[in-house]
């Protein structure tokens, strides 16, 4: 039994320096069970894969004391399709981040070198949250222009605290933290420990068990996320290593009534979308060309689109997104392939039902005998 533990072992954490190899079986309990990930998604094939697996492997070995807390690790994307395809993998090499089982959004495009990898993940491991005192003035402190998260704690351990650090290191790029802490606490956390979110809308506070990391997890990332955000030539790419297909509004920047009536659509219609489609809105002047393949000019706006990254879909007529379910039914089309297919194959057939039959206007009249005339 020992031995067979052993094999396991050594078949599913196979290293080279400091690197653990990744598969199927082994991804989700590498990344779930330590701080930081730094993947590097490679084919043997090609040649900067091979240029950088020494330099990743040189760089591993700075942190190999760091237990449950950094790991470097690799994956073959040759031998491991499935997971080359989930993280939407498709040039080499390819470095992605996890955080405490997270999936950064951006990929890492700093310099590839043992020095950069080292200063790199450095600093993804020291706090960025800030300590906020009884006489801070919260209106003065806090950056209303930016998403803040706020815990106020009476001492510093225990499952409530420990979680929220990790929301912290996990959301550190899309949030600003703040903790609370010590007696002066008390006079907030009357029923305990809380968590509140605060931007330029006003204060939302956590209601939910703070002790149950997932539902702190889905909390903070619907509040830190925002559902609609702007898509610029300077963040576009890193949008589409996101992997998820762009809901696009093309509109005259200071537009401000456009804006706003698909804003409150799209928060209506496209709430639980958040993980299914990207939404975004764009200059319509900046981006002429995708509007151009539309068949659209800068007099035309504004005009809605999905791009699938395979082909672009227009939205028929601005004005249906104030017929209800309009908008969604467009971004159900495009899940469940519709889009692509009459795209392809024109507009799918209206079911009219089975045609009448036509042998059944050969059967006896119902005004004539029948040929035993037996009626009578």
């Amino acid at each position: 039994m020992k031995l067979g533990v052993v094999l396991f072992f050594v078949v599913t954490y196979i290293v080279n320096g400091e690197v653990v190899v990744l598969n199927d079986a082994n991804i989700r309990n590498t990344i779930d069970n330590n701080k930081i990930v730094f993947v590097n998604f490679y084919a043997e094939w090609c040649r900067f894969s091979q240029i950088l697996k020494p330099i990743f492997v040189k760089a591993s070995e700075n942190f190999k004391d760091n237990t449950n807390q950094i790991v470097f690790a690799s994956v073959d994307c040759d031998k491991q399709p499935t997971i080359a395809q989930q993280y939407k993998v498709n040039k080499y090499p390819t470095l992605k981040l996890f955080r405490h089982g997270q999936l950064v959004k951006k990929e890492y495009r700093g310099q590839r070198s043992v020095d950069a990898f080292t200063e790199f993940i450095k600093k993804q491991v020291e706090s960025t949250v800030k300590h906020i005192n009884e006489n801070d003035n919260l209106d003065n402190v806090l950056d209303s222009k930016v998403r803040n998260v706020v815990g106020y704690f009476n001492v510093p351990q225990g499952d409530e605290y420990d979680n929220f650090q990790k929301i912290a290191s996990a959301l550190r790029d899309e949030c600003h933290f703040y903790v609370g802490l010590g007696e002066w606490t008390r006079k907030k956390n009357i029923a305990g420990n809380h968590i509140v979110f605060r931007d330029a809308n006003g204060e939302k506070e956590f209601n939910g068990p703070i002790a149950g990391y997932q539902h702190l997890l889905e909390w903070a990332n619907s509040n830190c996320v925002p559902l609609i955000r702007e898509i610029t030539f300077e963040n576009a790419e890193e949008l589409t290593e996101e992997g998820l297909p762009f809901l696009i509004l093309f509109r005259k920047v200071g537009d401000k009534k456009t804006e706003e009536d698909f804003t409150s659509v799209v928060l209506k219609e496209l709430g639980d979308q958040k993980g299914a489609v990207n939404v975004l809105m764009a200059d319509g002047k900046k981006f002429a060309h995708p509007l151009f393949h539309l068949g659209k000019k800068e007099h035309d706006l504004p005009v809605i689109a999905i791009d699938s990254f395979r082909h672009i879909f227009p939205f028929p007529k601005y004005d249906d997104i104030f017929v209800p379910g309009k908008l969604r039914q467009f971004v159900d089309d495009l899940n469940s392939g519709k889009l692509h297919r009459e795209f392809h194959h024109g507009p799918d057939v209206k079911s009219t039902g089975p045609p009448e039959s036509a042998f059944g206007k050969l059967k006896p009249s119902n005004n004539r005998y029948s040929l035993l005339k037996d009626e009578l």
